[in-house]
């Protein structure tokens, strides 16, 4: 291209790149010769080789591609890491790291071509995470796991959670229960034991689910009981809150999430029981379902989650940094869902 037009390579690099470096008339001749010979523009492998950046970011999820875009707070996630990169012009792929055990070598293929990692809420051993480690590239976990050496985003799960537990124990709350939506990656639902809660790989959920129970630990001589859906999706959610309905006589629900809370008010109208009258409800992130359904609830943003880790990694990929660990603020959004409980 340069010899055909007469001008540099850096003049032809420039006119697609950096275009305020060359005049117009010298970008049209530049553009009208590559008509000619069929030139698209610049080689994205060849710059790759050139420079030994991709223009990508990888973001590892815990789930399904279909979670990413169905999970109203992967998606708000998903956000605020694309408005960073957008500013940067760089890419980002997707990379789903089911439960079972990823096979290395499909896993290595996958991997291969991004500039870094970011990984978000994998359960602590999952052997995605030793995959993305063995890459050498820069690491920012998003709520979990804590990786040594590498920057992590995330919110003080445990006292937000046990905010809303004591919000319940002002109203006058005794008999309450604690929906999980999955404490390990194994596909366990039902009533969960003390012993699973502190075996639990799920990093959030475990300190959720503590800071909910310690509260009436500390108040009360019976803990509330542990529900566990197995699951983030609202199916699951929704066959877990029927069990605990159905089984125990509560007067208020901790959800783990706004999902799970949403299920709740929709098994508790089905049955009859009528919110926040007979039942209180809580839940926890703020999606925008919550303010529609006056939902009570942990505020979280997720897309400025999102958009820290993703600052975070690409200043990483620029030029090496020190670990950092950002803890963002949360608060306790009190609404329409909880009320003190029916008189005995």
């Amino acid at each position: 291209m340069a010899r055909q037009v007469g001008v540099s390579q850096a003049a032809v690099s420039y006119a697609y790149n950096r275009p305020e470096k060359v005049s117009a008339e010298q970008r049209e001749r530049i553009f009208a010769v590559a008509e000619e010979l069929g030139y698209a523009g610049p080689n994205p492998a060849g710059r790759a080789l050139r420079t030994g950046k991709v223009g990508a970011l990888g973001l590892v999820l815990t789930d399904s591609l279909s979670y990413a875009f169905h999970d109203p707070g992967a998606a708000s996630l998903m956000r605020g890491i694309s408005e960073v990169g957008e500013l940067a012009q760089v890419a980002l792929t997707l990379l789903p790291a089911p439960l079972a055990t990823v096979p290395e070598a499909a896993a290595d293929t996958s991997l291969a071509l991004v500039d870094g990692f970011l990984i978000y809420a994998l359960p602590d051993a999952h052997p995605m995470v030793n995959l993305v480690l063995k890459r050498g590239l820069p690491v920012v976990a998003i709520d979990g796991p804590q990786l040594p050496g590498h920057s992590f985003v995330g919110i003080d799960d445990h006292s937000a959670a046990r905010s809303a537990a004591e919000h319940l124990l002002t109203l006058g709350h005794r008999d309450v229960g604690i929906l999980a939506s999955r404490l390990s990656a194994d596909g366990r639902t039902g009533e969960v034991s003390a012993a699973r809660i502190s075996r639990a790989k799920d990093r959030v959920l475990k300190a959720r689910v503590r800071g909910y129970l310690e509260p009436f630990g500390e108040a009360l001589r019976a803990a509330p009981a542990v529900y566990e859906a197995g699951g983030f999706d609202y199916e699951k959610s929704r066959a877990a809150a029927e069990a605990l309905l159905d089984a125990r006589h509560v007067t208020a629900v901790l959800a783990a999430t706004d999902v799970m809370a949403l299920a709740v008010l929709d098994a508790a109208r089905d049955r009859g029981i009528r919110v926040p009258e007979q039942l209180s409800v809580i839940g926890f992130d703020d999606i925008p379902a919550a303010a529609a359904a006056d939902l009570t609830t942990i505020r979280q943003s997720q897309v400025a989650k999102g958009a820290h880790a993703a600052r975070l990694l690409l200043e990483a990929v620029s030029a090496p940094a020190q670990a950092a660990t950002v803890t963002l603020p949360t608060d306790l959004v009190v609404r329409g869902s909880t009320a003190p409980p029916p008189p005995n």
